[in-house]
């Protein structure tokens, strides 16, 4: 009798992912077992979260078949792939100020019937959640009374009340403090070992994957290039050709954990297929418009920013999978206070600005006459085409705006062919290897 195969929880079958004519994923194939706690590794901008999105079922691969619990993801309602799969996404930017308890009961929701409320056994497990994550003194605050570390820490909360076989976690250390990154990391360890989750989290951190990972799979644009145990995977020379980093390797005596003391930047090439990190450059745009620019800039090796964009936008999607820093507002309102400083701190940290050709109307002109006070002090290039005027739904505001920046000192450039050199220049950077076409006007 033959032995029949071993169970599968996630299976990825030579999986490819496009955004527009740029393979996010290529090729991928991996399979995670029930229990396994697999890290995924990799620069910004490597796969990591569209990985993850394509398991969620969020995107379609291009080509390749993604199944959950022997099932292509495809085929599930929405309710059926919360009952198998929680996430906890990078960031959540909540609009409510709902109680903790209340944002935590969301993850029962998937095993509820129409019309029904939550059940003592319901509230109690909420409540434990809370306690688990070291929340539970703060069940009655408002979400957006705590701190940006402690919204984690309760979307992870509302994940584990979903009581599914398998956790998705995009960064879930991003905003902890140490303390709070290994007690996190320690908790979901523990679901995987004690409770047989299946756990794939996307970490930034080498040291703390090897430490609480069974496996670590690393990233590299787009293609899976390591995948296995973290003492069999994790290399000085695999570090510098993936992520273009010096660094020692060690050994924890007692454990025989790998850990990696990193040294330096290397700046002669050892990084597959990019230049030296050079920027942040940030990027400006909405509707579609900036994706090819912000695609094109992470391909380089370069640092990249970008807002203020809206919930729901495409440009916000394609900078949430490259995992760049953004500023965030809620879908179709107008840039509000929040959102503008978190744009001015971005604006402010970046070597140069880059506006992409968006359309501007209301909910966004803020995003033109903001940029006054950067112009003066930063390089800004002005992505001319298609022109201002046909993109002006603000009954000429914007083209005002527009046309201000440029007398303030801002570069207008026909096309993306035509920014490389001048963006190059103002950074001090190498002649360009990009290889990518011009800019078009606004994308849905």
């Amino acid at each position: 009798m033959t032995a029949s195969p071993p169970p599968v929880a996630v299976r990825l079958q030579a999986v490819s992912v496009t955004y527009g004519a740029r393979p996010a994923l290529h090729e991928v194939s991996l399979t995670v077992a029930p229990g396994e706690f697999v890290a995924l590794a990799g620069p910004n901008g490597s796969g990591k979260t569209t990985l993850l999105r394509a398991v969620l079922g969020f995107l379609d691969p291009t080509h390749g078949r993604v199944e959950i619990l022997g099932q292509p993801v495809g085929t599930l309602s929405v309710r059926e792939r919360a009952r198998r799969v929680a996430w906890v996404p990078q960031a959540e930017q909540p609009r409510d100020d709902v109680p903790l308890l209340d944002y935590v009961l969301y993850g029962r929701y998937p095993h509820q019937g129409l019309l029904e409320g939550e059940t003592p056994e319901e509230l109690r497990l909420a409540l434990s959640a809370l306690e688990a994550v070291g929340l539970g003194e703060l069940a009655g605050e408002g979400l957006l009374s705590i701190s940006g570390g402690e919204r984690q820490r309760a979307t992870l909360a509302r994940a584990l009340v979903q009581s599914t076989p398998i956790l998705l976690l995009d960064e879930p250390t991003a905003h902890l403090d140490i303390a709070h990154q290994l007690d996190i990391l320690g908790r979901v360890r523990a679901l995987a070992r004690d409770r047989g989750v299946t756990v794939i989290a996307a970490l930034h951190d080498l040291n703390l994957a090897a430490r609480f990972a069974d496996r670590i799979a690393v990233l590299s644009r787009g293609r899976l290039v390591a995948d296995g145990p973290p003492a069999a995977v994790l290399s000085e020379e695999l570090v510098a050709r993936v992520w273009g980093i010096s660094a020692d390797l060690h050994r924890e005596p007692r454990s025989g954990v790998p850990y990696l003391v990193p040294h330096h930047l290397l700046t002669d090439g050892s990084r597959e297929g990019t230049s030296p990190t050079l920027g942040p450059v940030h990027v400006v745009g909405g509707g579609g418009a900036a994706s090819p620019i912000l695609r094109a800039l992470v391909e380089e090796g370069f640092t990249v920013t970008a807002g203020a964009l809206h919930l729901l936008d495409s440009d916000t999607e394609t900078a949430e999978a490259l995992g760049l820093a953004s500023a965030i507002e809620g879908p179709f309102a107008p840039l509000g206070a929040e959102a503008r400083e978190r744009h001015r701190v971005l604006r402010r940290a970046a070597r140069a600005i880059v506006v992409a050709p968006f359309a501007v109307g209301p909910s966004n002109l803020a995003n033109l006459e903001d940029l006054v006070d950067s112009v003066g002090t930063t390089p800004t290039f002005l992505i001319g085409r298609p022109p201002i005027t046909d993109r002006d739904f603000c009954g000429g505001r914007a083209s005002e705006a527009y046309a201000d920046l440029v007398r303030r000192g801002a570069v207008e450039v026909p096309d993306l062919a035509n920014l490389w050199p001048r963006l190059r220049g103002a950074l001090g950077a190498p002649a360009p290897s990009l290889r990518t076409a011009s800019a078009g006007g606004p994308h849905g």
